[in-house]
Formats: C-alpha cells, structure tokens, sequence
C-alpha cells in the first residue's frame, strides 16, 4: 500500500532516520537557494515550489534519494551531472555514499531561474 502524505514535513518525518537527515538537508538547501521558495507534496513527493510552479522534486527510495528534473548546462555543468544521471530527467544519489548536496542546490537555483524566466511551467 503507497502512503499518503499531505505536507513535506510528514514525508520526511515517515523515513528512516539517516534518509530523515539527508531529505532536510536537501529541502534546506533547495530552499535556501531559491528565494521566495515554498514547498509542499505534489505526485506525492517533496516539492520546491515558487510562486505556485514546482521548481524540483526530491523523493527518498530503498537504496537512493532521486531529484527531478534535471536541467541542462554547459559541459562543466554536465559533467558533475553525470555520475549521478539516471535517466534524462532524474538524478540518483545512492544511500550510504556522500550526497553532493552543493550540486543539488546548483541544479534547485538553475531551475528557479528558468521558473522565473518562462513564468513558470
């Protein structure tokens, strides 16, 4: 049975503690980089928010934590991407290694500005 959650801190609060710690670092960090941002649960995953279009998922998984979408960059921007690059739109960081969370708040700050630039999604 799939749980339901209706507010961020519920998701998180639902997860294991080390999973617990890495999801508040990232909804901290995605925050922090997107000013003005809000968050809340949309296809029932964590989701960063500005004004009122979702800006970057975070989900939490058995062995790895997934953001979504992934932007495009220039080949530096790539490169870091790589490793991580599960299919064109996600990003998977595996469970028990280090999480890049500076990248992930590239990837929250670059998709904030394509929000603000386009209007939103």
């Amino acid at each position: 049975m799939v749980e339901h959650f209706d507010a961020v801190d519920e998701y998180i609060a639902a997860q294991p503690g080390e999973v617990r710690t890495i999801l508040q670092e990232i909804r901290r960090r995605a925050l922090a980089a997107v000013p003005g941002a809000g968050d809340r649960i949309s296809y029932g995953i964590p989701t960063i928010t500005l004004d009122n279009h979702y800006v970057v998922y975070f989900a939490a998984w058995k062995h790895h934590i997934s953001v979504y979408p992934v932007p495009d960059g220039d080949e530096d921007f790539e490169r870091e991407l790589a490793p991580y690059r599960a299919a064109k739109g996600t990003l998977k960081f595996p469970l028990g290694k280090p999480i890049p969370y500076e990248l992930i708040e590239r990837v929250a700050t670059v998709l904030a500005e394509r929000t603000r630039h386009r209007g939103g999604y």
